[in-house]
């Protein structure tokens, strides 16, 4: 059986990743605290940022505001697409 945990992000169990997915504290904050659903969910959200905004993972400041937008997405519900973005298959 899965491991499971109380996700913040959905508020409620939920199954546990498998490994911890981003380095230092926040990494282990968000491996104790977010599910692996949930950790999906940003990656799906990171990607449409980073293709948006034409985000460069090479530059610090881009690399900061992914951070800043994980944070608000997984902890706090707040992190909002494009003014712009259109969905594909919304």
């Amino acid at each position: 059986m899965n491991k499971k945990i109380l996700c913040t992000y959905f508020k409620d169990e939920r199954e546990v990743m498998d490994r911890v997915p981003y380095p230092g504290e926040l990494g282990e904050k968000i491996y104790n605290e977010i599910s692996k659903e949930a950790w999906q969910l940003w990656l799906e959200h990171q990607t449409m940022l980073i293709n948006e905004n034409r985000l460069s993972l090479v530059d610090p400041d881009s690399r900061s505001y992914l951070q800043n937008e994980m944070k608000k997405f997984l902890f706090e519900g707040s992190s909002a697409r494009p003014k712009d973005y259109i969905p594909v298959n919304e």
